[in-house]
């Protein structure tokens, strides 16, 4: 038996570009924005590489889970940046520089229903995250003012975000107080101490 061409196996770069395409829908729905100095649009497969380098550096991670993530917690988190749009109608955003395309981080918005007292579950919960080569640059800022301003039109009924930060996180905690987050409680998560804000 002759199997036809269109029935052959394709090559791995066919197949990349046949995912891509059934990616494409699910990213499509994500508003892309533009700073200064980056712009920011939905995840996609092509980051993967990347996005897994930043979550698997142990600096990116000290005040966020404490250790590496594996490539596998890494497509778990992606995943859940994809759906969340997808569900809730705001999400992350990928970060790169617009003048190298060099992947910068991640910054957005996310429900995650943590195991909280007292619980923000329902609130848009504000997050950044950036590789370690754009730390001192104002990126955080930068991206998160953004996020902020799509966010705030966009959110009504609610009209409120939060955000949960380490208590040790001193970069972190500067960016929140230039987005204009109050200190809402202090409380802790899987076991460490973080403060809770409020905007």
């Amino acid at each position: 038996m002759q199997v036809k061409k269109s029935e052959q196996p394709r090559s791995s770069s066919e197949q990349r570009r046949v995912r891509l395409r059934f990616m494409h829908p699910a990213v499509s729905n994500v508003p892309a924005l533009d700073t200064d100095r980056l712009t920011m649009r939905g995840h996609a497969l092509d980051d993967f590489d990347e996005y897994t380098a930043m979550w698997g550096n142990p600096k990116v991670t000290r005040h966020v889970g404490g250790r590496p993530f594996s490539r596998e917690e890494c497509w778990t988190r992606l995943l859940r940046n994809v759906g969340h749009w997808q569900l809730s109608g705001f999400g992350y955003w990928v970060v790169r520089e617009k003048s190298s395309g060099r992947f910068v981080g991640e910054v957005g918005f996310a429900d995650l229903k943590r195991d909280l007292v007292p619980s923000v579950e329902g609130f848009p919960e504000i997050g950044w995250v950036l590789a370690p080569w754009s730390y001192g640059q104002g990126f955080a800022t930068e991206t998160a003012r953004a996020a902020v301003a799509w966010i705030d039109p966009n959110l009504a009924p609610l009209k409120r975000t939060v955000c949960l930060i380490d208590t040790d996180n001193t970069a972190s905690l500067r960016v929140a107080a230039k987005l204009g987050y109050r200190e809402f409680t202090r409380t802790t998560y899987k076991g460490q101490p973080v403060i809770v804000f409020e905007r």
